[in-house]
C-alpha cells in the first residue's frame, strides 16, 4: 500500500531536528482564513508530483511559484515536504517563506514529535496532522504544536476521524476527500463530514479533488477554505488558475 511505503520512507528521514537561528514570529493561517472577504479562501499547494497523478510538472523554484500564487490571490501556502512520493524538500519551507509574506503550511506525514520541532526549524508557520496515521496521540501532537509556536490543521476523512480532530481541540480541521489508502476521491466528503465541525466553532478546510471553479462553489456552504495542488501545478498559468479559484 503506497500510504504504508510512504510512512516506512518517513520515518528513516527523521532525525533530531537541528538548533535555528533566530526564529520569526509566526504568521496565523487561521486568521489569513477569516481575513478573506467576499471571495473564497485558498491555501495554493507546492507539489511536483503525487501517488495519484504522477509527475505533476518538472521541478523548479518553489519560492517563484509562491510569488505567483500569492499574486495570484491565496491566503496561505502549503508546501509538501515528502522527497519521494510528491518531489519536495524540506529546505523548500526556507525557500517559499523567504519569498512571500503569507502563512506557510508544511505537508508531510508527521508520526515523531521529532518532526514537529523540525518544522518549527524549517521555519513553517502551520503544520498538518493526519488523524489517519496519529489515531489517539492525535491530541498529544496537537499539544505539540502549539507548544512549539505552529498551529495546527488535523486531516480528517471519517466521521471517526473527525471526531478524534474535534476532541483534540484543533480549530483546523482538513477534511480530505481523498482516502489515503486508496486514493479514491469523494467529492462530497467534506459535506459529509463537516456540519458537526462547524457547528463546534472550527475552521473547515476542504482537501482534494479541486478541479476548477465549480468544485469551490459546490463544496462552498461546506467549507471556510479549500486547498488546491495538482490543478495549479499542472496549470500554465497557475497565477490565472488560481484566480479563478479565489473568485468562483
Amino acid at each position: 500500500m503506497i500510504l504504508d511505503d510512504i510512512v516506512r520512507n518517513t520515518a528513516l528521514r527523521i532525525r533530531e531536528p537541528e538548533e535555528s537561528g533566530e526564529k520569526m514570529t509566526p504568521l496565523s493561517l487561521k486568521e489569513a482564513i477569516l481575513s478573506v472577504q467576499g471571495r473564497h479562501a485558498v491555501i495554493a499547494e507546492i507539489k511536483f508530483s503525487s501517488p495519484s497523478a504522477g509527475k505533476i510538472r518538472e521541478r523548479t523554484d518553489p519560492g517563484k511559484i509562491a510569488e505567483e500564487y500569492q499574486n495570484g490571490g491565496c491566503a496561505a501556502i502549503s508546501v509538501l515536504t515528502e522527497p519521494d512520493y510528491f518531489g519536495g524538500r524540506p529546505d523548500d519551507i526556507a525557500v517559499v517563506k523567504n519569498a512571500v509574506s503569507l502563512p506557510v503550511l508544511r505537508k508531510d506525514f508527521i508520526t515523531d514529535l521529532r518532526q514537529i520541532e523540525e518544522t518549527r526549524a524549517l521555519g513553517a508557520d502551520a503544520v498538518l496532522l493526519i488523524a489517519g496515521l496519529l489515531g489517539g496521540r492525535t491530541g498529544e501532537f496537537v499539544s505539540a504544536a502549539r507548544r512549539a509556536g505552529l498551529e495546527p490543521l488535523v486531516e480528517v476523512h471519517t466521521p471517526a476521524e473527525a471526531e478524534l480532530a474535534r476532541a483534540s481541540g484543533a480549530e483546523l480541521i482538513g477534511i480530505n476527500n481523498r482516502d489515503l489508502r486508496t486514493m479514491e476521491v469523494i467529492r462530497g466528503t467534506t459535506a459529509a463530514l463537516a456540519g458537526p465541525l462547524r457547528n463546534a466553532g472550527r475552521i473547515v478546510v476542504s482537501m482534494s479533488g479541486i478541479r476548477g471553479p465549480e468544485d469551490i462553489r459546490r463544496t462552498a456552504p461546506h467549507a471556510d477554505a479549500f486547498l488546491a495542488g495538482t490543478v495549479l501545478m499542472s496549470a500554465d498559468d497557475p497565477k490565472m488558475v488560481l484566480e479563478e479559484l479565489v473568485c468562483a
